[in-house]
Formats: C-alpha cells, structure tokens, sequence
C-alpha cells in the first residue's frame, strides 16, 4: 500500500496478512491487516525523522497500534468491470466504514486487486497540525486528506 498527498509526502506500508474470498471468480469478502511499523518513504527508508514522526503519538501511534485493518463487509459491480469494496477501516483502534473503488483480476489461482482512495485522517483522531482543529496554522497546516493506493495480490 502507499500514500502521497500533493505537495507532501510519499511513501509505503506493508501487510502483514489477509485472507480473500473469491466466489465464481468474483471477490466477496476478506480482510487484511497492515504492519504499521513498516511506514517507509519514498526511497522506501524506514529509519529518519519523517518516518519516526508518523509512527509517533501525533499520527499513526505505532507503538500502542501497530495493526491497522481492513475488513470488507460488501462488494458491489460498478462500471467496467470495476468494483466499490465497502468495509470497516480501523486505524489506531477506530473504526471507519468506507468505499474503495477497485479493479479485481482472478487468473490461474491468483486474485490481484488494486484501488485508490482518499481519506480524511481525522476521522481516526489524526488530528496533528490539521486546520479544522487548528485555527492558527497558517501555512504550517498539513492537509486532512491522505491519499492510499493499494496493490494485494493473493494466491490460493
């Protein structure tokens, strides 16, 4: 998984495990955890101030949360074979209900899904810097949005 925010950041984060379920060839429900403390940068380096700031208690939390989770509870066909995946997020142990428009590919045992989503960070009380909580920032605010893009392949 990765996320970039215009102007930011880019970077990466791993899962730890997951589990899809994939019935006549359509995905109908799973669910994956992602290892926080594999937060990375761009050049995919683990270890320097940026990355240690995102896993601290003003972000992510990694210490007291270091799963995150993604639990699919609906899938719905969309436009051009895509699909909209509705599940429960839960980051720093909050539970979010959102919708990933994805693309799904099944072929010889392997299912691969990829999809791009935008968040609202504060839903999960990433509140750091963030202009709807702080008023006088100015232009030291950081933008609420994150954007995650996801590639997970699964093999039978």
């Amino acid at each position: 998984m990765s996320f970039a925010k215009k102007g930011g950041h880019n970077g990466y984060i791993s899962l730890s495990k997951g589990e899809l379920t994939v019935d006549n060839g359509q995905l109908t429900s799973g669910t994956v955890e992602v290892d926080m403390n594999t937060i990375a940068d761009e050049k995919h380096a683990s270890d320097n101030d940026l990355i240690e700031h995102l896993k601290s208690p003003d972000f992510f939390d990694v210490e007291k949360f270091p799963i995150s989770k993604f639990a699919i509870v609906k899938v719905v066909l969309a436009e051009g074979g895509n699909i909209n995946v509705t599940g429960i997020m839960t980051i720093k142990g909050i539970m979010q209900t959102i919708t990933i428009p994805a693309k799904v590919e099944v072929k010889g045992g392997v299912v691969t899904v990829n999809g791009k989503l935008t968040i609202d960070r504060t839903k999960w009380d990433i509140t750091y810097k963030s202009g709807a909580f702080f008023a006088d920032l100015a232009d030291e605010a950081i933008s609420d949005k994150i954007e995650l893009e996801m590639k997970i392949v699964a093999k039978k």
